[in-house]
């Protein structure tokens, strides 16, 4: 029960697409009833050209004929003129709806929080903006027409034969509910089908972008048998429950089709009966086998089109469900925009875990003054890029809080708050452009003699200006024409052009090598003057001359102070320093 109030929301939330473009959807109906409206005006012509033979001596009053066939022609053109125009309007509304979708899709990806990102596969995400997208445009350009025509030329077609012969028409009685009970019986039995489809090919697309991102190691670690083992495990769900959903979904096609011949016969049986009887003349029993052709053709296409349907409805929940997903929670109707940031920044008894119930920081508290170089130190899984994504407010605390310049961070606009830091992660991140469009990335107004000062500073200047195009070479598929340390030299760049208060260093130069990186660190001292800088660093030789090293493990500080001040304790900080040079 659940499930089919899903599906009559998706197809209400599809509607309110549609009716976005409700003037052009206005003219596809007009349209629809146009050309259908003509076209079953041709099989009463048909009986009036037949009648034109005259009873008993079998004569033909051509000139009747000629007069009926012509006004056939011009309805029959007519149709297909409307006709026409309605594909035109129907691939036009469904390319408008179709980008509005991907637009909402990508939009909402933007509000969502980091959270999201952390449990769901990027390949799963891309498949619900790419193929369960293009599965609902294929629905709307043709399926929407199907059932349109579908409607009007059914009753349309019913009107026409209670015309021509009520009695004849009892027969659908039997037929149509029969039609109805099996059509309802089969698809309610096929769309969890199309459901499990749509959810095993995003999968499968998850498990690809994976592997195709981690390649390198998967080569080095000489896994490709293993791991072509679990592409075939995954492929083989997919293709299983793509034919599962096709196969159970043909069914009701061929079903309704013998339903429709059934009653083509006993309309052929009982429309002679009625003949010989005296009821009925050909010219009518010739205009009510085409109307009940009319009346079940479309009726039997619309069931062979109800695994696309199905399908599309499938796709459709997929990406309603991101676009319910609960967006990064607003800012509080009283939050402050922080201003002239001076980098004061306070962590007073945080406690956080990702999950209920597992705590991975307890109660951890310490205080960073303006201009003051912050490392952060510890074992893996002691919480130390937990803290980043605490200090962005990427997360909130369950409890405690964490003050900028003695503000509550969760009383200040987010966007206020994560401008005011200059990021640089472990994982660069560069897009396909210019070296100097990546770089100003962070900066809009930067000027080239901007960008020039920071790629200096950051040492990276003199690798750019070898380059052939300088600072206008293109970097491709996020800059793998570059070496992992050039392409942190160029992240941590762009970060020291950003006019900030606080800076955050997560590993950020941990694919460069110890010389260059004491020379970053030199370099980012001089350009952070009176800012705030917090350094997370595996190779504690980097951080020696912090102003504060904080020590971190199993969430929480067990030791604070410079390197001379925890070197001269026999704690954690000097047992880690030991370990890396003995």
């Amino acid at each position: 029960m659940e499930k089919k109030r899903y599906s009559k929301r998706t197809i209400l939330q599809l509607g309110r697409y549609l009716f976005h473009y409700k003037w052009l959807l206005a003219a596809a109906l007009a349209c629809t009833l146009g050309s259908n409206l003509f076209a079953l005006i041709g099989p009463r012509l048909t009986g009036y050209a037949i009648g034109a033979i005259e009873p008993g001596k079998g004569a033909v009053d051509f000139e009747r004929v000629f007069y009926y066939a012509g006004w056939m022609v011009v309805f029959y053109v007519a149709s297909a003129a409307m006709s026409y125009g309605l594909q035109v309007l129907m691939i036009t509304i469904s390319r408008k709806v179709v980008y509005k979708m991907r637009q909402d899709v990508f939009e909402k990806l933007l509000t969502l929080p980091v959270g999201y990102f952390d449990i769901h596969q990027t390949g799963d995400i891309i498949s619900r903006i790419s193929y369960d997208i293009d599965t609902v445009n294929a629905s709307l350009s043709n399926d929407l027409v199907q059932i349109l025509t579908t409607i009007i030329t059914v009753v349309g077609a019913l009107g026409m034969m209670v015309s021509i012969s009520p009695k004849l028409v009892l027969v659908f009685a039997f037929t149509v509910p029969l039609s109805i009970c099996l059509t309802k019986f089969i698809t309610g039995k096929t769309r969890p089908l199309f459901r499990k489809r749509s959810a095993k090919l995003g999968e499968l697309n998850g498990f690809v972008e994976e592997m195709i991102t981690g390649q390198k190691s998967l080569n080095a670690y000489g896994r490709e048998a293993y791991t072509i083992g679990r592409c075939d495990k995954r492929n083989k769900e997919a293709v299983d429950a793509y034919y599962r959903a096709e196969y159970y979904g043909s069914i009701v096609g061929p079903t309704v089709n013998f339903v429709n011949n059934l009653s083509l016969s006993l309309i052929s049986v009982f429309g002679a009966l009625l003949y010989l009887a005296g009821g009925m003349t050909i010219g009518d029993i010739s205009s009510f086998v085409l109307y009940s052709r009319k009346f079940s053709g479309p009726i039997n296409e619309f069931a062979n089109i109800m695994s696309e349907l199905q399908s599309a409805l499938a796709a459709a929940e997929r990406v309603f469900r991101l676009l319910e997903e609960e967006p990064e929670s607003a800012d509080l109707p009283e939050a402050a925009v922080l201003e002239e940031v001076k980098g004061d920044v306070s962590v007073e008894h945080v406690r956080f875990g990702y999950l209920p119930g597992k705590t991975i920081i307890h109660d951890l508290s310490f205080a960073a003054h303006p201009g003051r170089l912050i490392a952060i130190v510890g074992p893996t899984g002691a919480g130390k890029t937990t803290l980043i994504n605490l200090l962005m407010r990427f997360y909130d605390p369950e409890s405690g809080r964490i003050l900028v310049d003695g503000q509550d961070a969760r009383k200040v606009t987010r966007k206020s708050l994560r401008k005011s830091y200059a990021m640089v992660l472990q994982d660069t991140w560069l897009f396909t452009g210019t070296i100097y469009e990546n770089l100003s990335y962070g900066k809009e107004d930067a000027t080239m003699e901007d960008v020039v000062n920071a790629a200096k500073a950051a040492r990276i200047h003199s690798f750019i200006k070898r380059l052939p195009q300088g600072y206008d070479t293109v970097l491709t598929d996020e800059g793998t024409n570059i070496s992992k340390g050039q392409k942190q030299l160029l992240t941590i760049a762009r970060a020291m052009l950003l006019n900030t208060r606080m800076l955050i260093l997560d590993e950020a130069t941990s694919n460069v090598d110890t010389r260059t990186e004491i020379e970053i660190q030199k370099a980012m001292r001089k350009l952070m003057e009176d800012k705030t800088c917090f350094v997370i660093a595996h190779r504690l030789s980097t951080i020696r001359n912090a102003d504060l090293i904080l020590v971190v493990n199993d969430g929480e500080v067990v030791e604070q102070g410079t390197h001379r001040e925890l070197m001269d304790k026999d704690g954690m900080y000097r047992k880690l320093y030991q370990a890396q040079f003995e």
